[in-house]
């Protein structure tokens, strides 16, 4: 099943894609895709509902992020999970996930603008494949951790090396910018992602194609993921981990590449959907 949430007006209403790829207003089912209703139990009530008799939605005003921002309470990244995108930052692999913070300020919807930060000269692109929770996670073991998996989405990990790298401390200033975490359009549900070791992903500058990979190059899966973190901290429904990127960031190229106003990005992953963005002087 696919989640999405969608605009109309300033109002932001739950819908869930039929077989033939159109919107069905589902808040007769949720009153939103929010950390109550993102559960492993709720999701399965609703794929037990009857898709087609619910309206469809003809039009709308642009897609939301596909879990509502206001209740997701973590928002974490992993670092350098790729191998060929650790050689191409010229870092070891690190050997235990490198955790860090993303605030949820930063979410936005899928096709959103994206506003590149005053002072900003290094505003980099990262196609992460997303997690979303949908059962508390805590001291965990890795066989366990597909329970505990509301759906998988896409996710723009947007960086700003130099607050990143440059400045002093941690990497939350160069990725917690407003506007740096687009995600959607779905919420996939495992049972539509028979292995997410699997997915093709890309992502294009202006047309241009920067980044063409798979998480199968991914050192630490998902399953891994989802039980490492639960060591040191409960995992709740609603929250968001993005799980790295492959090779083809700017930060990488020699010269280096790195966005400014005016600039369109496309992205996406298989099965997850495609997302799209402009770009803004903030």
């Amino acid at each position: 099943m696919k989640t999405i949430r969608y605009r109309i007006g300033n109002e932001v209403k739950p819908g869930i894609l039929d077989i033939d790829g159109n919107i069905r207003d589902a808040s007769s089912i949720v009153k939103d895709w929010d950390s109550e209703n993102v559960t492993v139990e709720k999701l399965t009530e609703a794929k037990n509902a009857d898709i087609n008799s619910l309206p469809k939605v003809d039009n709308s005003d642009g897609i939301a992020p596909c879990v509502c921002k206001k209740s997701i309470g973590k928002f974490i990244c992993i670092g350098l999970n790729y191998a060929d995108h650790a050689k191409e930052s010229g870092l070891e692999v690190p050997p235990e996930p490198v955790i860090f913070f993303k605030a949820t300020s930063a979410i936005i919807g899928p096709n959103d603008d994206v506003e590149i930060p005053k002072k900003s000269v290094k505003s980099d692109w990262e196609v992460e494949l997303g997690v979303v929770i949908g059962k508390e996670a805590k001291y965990i073991s890795e066989k366990e951790s597909q329970s505990h998996i509301a759906g998988y989405c896409v996710i723009n990990d947007l960086s700003e090396r130099e607050f990143q790298i440059e400045h002093s401390g941690q990497w939350v200033k160069g990725k917690s910018c407003d506007t740096f975490g687009p995600i959607g359009p779905y919420l996939v549900t495992p049972d539509e992602v028979p292995d997410p070791q699997n997915l093709k992903m890309w992502l294009d500058v202006n047309g241009q194609r920067m980044q063409d990979g798979s998480t199968n190059t991914m050192v630490y899966g998902v399953n891994f993921l989802i039980s490492y973190l639960s060591q040191f901290m409960s995992l709740q429904p609603g929250d968001v981990i993005s799980t790295g990127t492959p090779p083809g960031v700017g930060m990488g190229m020699n010269p280096q590449v790195f966005l400014k106003a005016g600039d369109e990005i496309k992205l996406g992953i298989e099965g997850l959907g495609e997302q799209r963005q402009k770009t803004i002087s903030a």
